[in-house]
């Protein structure tokens, strides 16, 4: 349950991210979101700890902030799967460029850890 309270979460940031930024990330619709959602989740598994340890010293010099890049190559990535994997010729996900995806990284990182802080809080 708490997967797909992650993904719909990550769904609807990524709907929102793109009305906040439509110069920097375009998203066609919730169908092409959640599935770039799902798309994350699972390189976010296979991948990203890969990715972690071969930046291990990078990231330790530069105090943690190279995470934010790794974080963004695995937005990419994941525009790369969704774009290019779909049978559909008009699906978009995508962003102009790395900047934009460390940037659409950073607010997902910020309202992730917002928004999870909210579910796992204990009510009284």
């Amino acid at each position: 349950m708490r997967y797909w309270t992650r993904v719909l979460v990550n769904t609807i940031l990524f709907i929102a991210i793109s009305g906040l930024l439509p110069g920097l990330f375009h998203v066609d619709g919730i169908l092409v979101a959640l599935v770039a959602s799902i798309v994350l989740s699972i390189l976010n598994v296979l991948v990203k700890p890969i990715l972690h340890i071969l930046s291990f010293p990078i990231t330790f010099l530069t105090l943690g902030l190279f995470s934010l890049v790794i974080n963004g190559i695995m937005l990419e990535l994941t525009s790369i799967f969704v774009s290019s994997g779909s049978t559909f010729p008009n699906v978009t996900f995508g962003f102009s460029g790395l900047g934009a995806a460390i940037v659409v990284a950073f607010i997902l990182s910020i309202a992730n850890t917002i928004i999870g802080n909210q579910f796992s809080r204990e009510r009284y």
